[in-house]
């Protein structure tokens, strides 16, 4: 685990596994977060990192490329994962995928899951990795009366979810 980068990342992804590793950012801001991200990534895997998909309601600034070494690597959205994955693609081998730890997450819960995630996650599902390590939903998500979670702050809402980490992802 890169304790500094707050990244935990399997040495030999696992296919069958839901995610690869974890990675707790410092906030939602993609343009700061995301170069020392594909930089750790393309190290620890030696690998080049051409692509990298984030959910767009989880991220601020989020910009169509972003350079790393000499090159412009691209930013594309995706909505049909879980809101709090991130995958990157590279020019070999398979996507990684990592299960972002939400940046307001208190230092105990976070640090569980950096650690769950690089252990053997294959029988493990998205929701089971957050049933095991508990991380707190977003506070800008509030749970109304009906059930529903609602965006304190952009007036959007989920109906039929009690809160962000309900997702599932595709089987």
């Amino acid at each position: 685990m890169d304790s500094a980068l707050r990244l935990s990342l399997h040495p030999v992804p696992d296919r069958r596994a839901v995610v690869d590793g974890a990675w707790w950012p410092y906030s939602r801001d993609a343009t700061a977060e995301l170069p020392d991200l594909i930089a750790a990534v393309d190290q620890r895997l030696q690998r080049t990192t051409l692509l990298v998909r984030v959910h767009p309601e989880e991220w601020r600034r989020i910009p169509r490329r972003i350079p790393a070494r000499g090159r412009q690597v691209r930013i594309e959205w995706f909505r049909h994962a879980g809101p709090q994955m991130i995958v990157l693609s590279f020019t070999s081998g398979e996507p990684v995928a990592l299960l972002v730890i939400p940046p307001e997450t208190a230092v105990g819960p976070a640090e569980a899951a950096l650690k769950l995630t690089v252990r053997n996650t294959a029988d493990l599902t998205h929701d089971a990795i957050f049933a095991l390590v508990p991380v707190p939903p977003d506070p800008a998500l509030r749970a109304t009366a009906d059930g529903s979670a609602h965006r304190g702050n952009e007036g959007g809402s989920v109906i039929g979810q009690e809160t962000r980490l309900s997702t599932r992802l595709p089987t």
